[in-house]
């Protein structure tokens, strides 16, 4: 009996870690955006997010782009100036390797900004997960963000695969780390 009761705790801390994402997105959802966006960040991965960036971006004049891991800074540069913004708005980073990353590695950087909140540009199929790592590292930061999800053909990504993130997203909170080299070093073996 006792080392049956003694392995259900085991799992119970774990668990409850799993379900913070969950609970957390679920908050997001009732609670609407507290402050107007005072920037825009773009997760890299599909050029079209950074069209869709470009448009948003000429109709509010006022707001900084930030792009995660996107396209090359010269096609990236180029769209920017071909839709007349002004280059000293579009900030590029490629620190990011995965969407977690696409967070920690900018997040510290739009509240040292002054951002306390952002519109949120990713393909619609991504965008469940990104909310949930939002929740997770932008909430860290006490940044909000408002979800503008860019139109596309593919399917939603699994739920499993937000959970996954917004797990790693909550052990990169405790231990600044986000585990994607560990990630690295599984695809490898």
């Amino acid at each position: 009996m006792g080392r049956r009761s003694q392995s259900k705790r085991s799992w119970r801390p774990w668990f409850l870690l799993s379900m913070l994402p969950i609970l957390m997105l679920g908050h997001s959802q009732i609670k609407p955006p507290l402050r107007e966006p005072e920037a825009i960040l773009v997760l890299g991965g599909a050029t079209e997010r950074e069209h869709f960036a470009a448009e948003l971006a000429s109709q509010h004049p006022d707001l900084d782009v930030w792009i995660s891991s996107g396209t090359n800074p010269e096609y990236a540069e180029w769209l920017f100036q071909e839709a007349d913004i002004a280059s000293d708005r579009v900030h590029l980073d490629y620190r990011a390797v995965d969407t977690v990353t696409n967070f920690t590695t900018l997040a510290a950087d739009l509240k040292q900004a002054g951002v306390e909140s952002v519109y949120l540009v990713t393909s619609d199929y991504h965008m469940r997960r990104a909310k949930i790592i939002a929740q997770v590292v932008l909430g860290r930061y006490d940044i909000t963000f408002e979800p503008l999800p860019v139109p596309s053909d593919h399917m939603t990504e699994p739920l499993l695969r937000g959970l996954r993130d917004g797990a790693r997203a909550v052990l990169w909170v405790f231990t600044g780390q986000t585990g994607s080299a560990w990630g690295q070093r599984l695809s490898k073996s």
